[in-house]
């Protein structure tokens, strides 16, 4: 058995985070997206896998190599353009000469859903069997591919129906496994209404060739990640379940209550008050007299100030938040440089959800907490303050004092006199 992961796409619904790298590869419990579900299949026992990649795949490619270090086998099929799932796929052909599993790069799905899927397949009774989804139950079908099934078979997949024509309330959750026959109907199947070659198109080939399709209700748990509160969901979703993994310094005078990951050469300094679950990475520097809360995520090379509070935040690699600073629900890009005094506000004066602009419309994220949205390389002055639910592109710089209220763009320059972008300082490559 060999596996499949789509990761080609750009994930435009991260931006700014995925402006340099792809949605994949965003962090959450310490490790990229992706990296759980390469886990995931090696614990079933699946090792060797292609990753299909297009969009910043040197990112993808630099971080995994052949897979060695993580105890897989790692190939590479490039997909030319985002022309839908099928073509996806069919781009893995070359490296595909038996039955595997597919799954979406940004769906984290657990070694026992994976391993409930090969034993489905392994049971069939019909050498007819060429494809097996899983299908989850859900409340609104007009958001998923309903199938209808009759003794576990699949007999019709409809995309999005209206609730009141849904065959059923089972949903295509996007995690199949396939027979190699699966790439001959992907060559058969054409362009949908969308402009894309569907996946779904071509399992509608397969039936009509015959083909039997088995499907799998899971029960099983699995995360679907699209938008940046989901990232720290599914952060705190990984953290809750993490043990304690001392491997660098912890001072004297530290109050720890909680599991908590402290990476190598990582310190902890005096007079820290931290309440796990705490992921710290590598060669980072906390404190001291700072306080993290639960379902702080620190990444590798993190410098955390005197009298900081953090709290259910992703900070990644290289970024420093100085003294004096509260960072609360956000996720902040690499290499940033938050000043003395910067305050990531998390909660509305009335109370209410925060909404977020995400591909220029304003979303009800559902929280009534969350924070900032920071792409890489931003910088603040002291004293900074931004509101609720406001993103931040790459490489912009706010200066002292500002209360940023709206999003802004990459490589823009705030100032106090105006709180308004007045310098693009160089081109914007989002």
């Amino acid at each position: 058995m060999k596996a499949v992961i789509l990761t080609a796409g750009e994930g435009t619904r991260m931006r700014p985070l995925t402006t340099t790298r792809p949605k994949t590869m965003l962090i959450t419990g310490g490790k990229p997206l992706i990296q759980y579900n390469i886990e995931s299949l090696r614990d079933a026992g699946i090792k060797d896998i292609t990753l299909v990649v297009g969009y910043k795949k040197e990112v993808i490619q630099d971080y995994f190599g052949d897979g060695s270090e993580f105890g897989v086998n790692i190939n590479y099929a490039v997909q030319d353009g985002q022309l839908g799932t099928a073509h996806a796929i069919g781009s893995a052909e070359k490296f595909i000469d038996e039955s595997f599993i597919v799954l979406n790069g940004d769906i984290i799905v657990s070694y026992d859903l994976i391993r409930n899927l090969i034993e489905k397949y392994a049971t069939r009774t019909s050498n007819d069997v060429k494809s097996v989804l899983t299908l989850i139950e859900v409340d609104d079908p007009s958001s998923y591919g309903i199938v209808s099934t009759m003794n576990d078979k699949i007999v019709e997949i409809v995309e999005k129906p209206c609730p009141e024509e849904a065959p059923s309330n089972l949903a295509n959750a996007g995690i199949y496994l396939f027979s190699t026959e699966i790439f001959d109907a992907i060559r058969e199947t054409e362009l949908s209404e969308r402009g894309e070659y569907e996946i779904t198109d071509s399992l509608e080939i397969e039936l009509k060739k015959g083909y039997e399709i088995l499907g799998l209700i899971s029960h099983e748990p699995w995360m679907d990640v699209g938008r940046p509160w989901e990232l720290l969901k599914c952060n705190a979703d990984f953290l809750e379940k993490m043990e304690d993994d001392i491997q660098g310094e912890i001072e004297e005078n530290v109050t720890i209550h909680g599991p908590v990951h402290l990476g190598k050469d990582s310190i902890i300094r005096s007079g820290c008050y931290i309440q796990g679950p705490v992921f710290i990475g590598d060669n980072c520097d906390v404190g001291p007299n700072t306080y993290l809360r639960p379902n702080a995520c620190l990444c590798n090379n993190v410098s955390v100030g005197n009298a900081v509070e953090i709290k259910n935040s992703i900070i990644m690699d290289g970024t420093n938040v100085s003294h004096l600073s509260y960072v609360g629900d956000s996720v902040i890009g690499v290499n940033c440089n938050l000043g003395a005094g910067t305050n990531l506000a998390n909660l509305r004066f009335d109370d209410k959800h925060v909404k977020v602009t995400v591909k220029g419309e304003r979303i009800d994220s559902g929280l009534r907490k969350l924070g900032a949205i920071f792409g890489d390389e931003v910088k603040t002055g002291i004293n900074t303050s931004v509101n609720p639910g406001v993103k931040i592109g790459n490489g912009s710089f706010i200066n002292a004092g500002c209360v940023i209220y709206q999003d802004i763009d990459s490589f823009s320059l705030v100032t106090t006199e105006t709180n308004l972008i007045v310098k693009k300082l160089k081109k914007d490559d989002e």
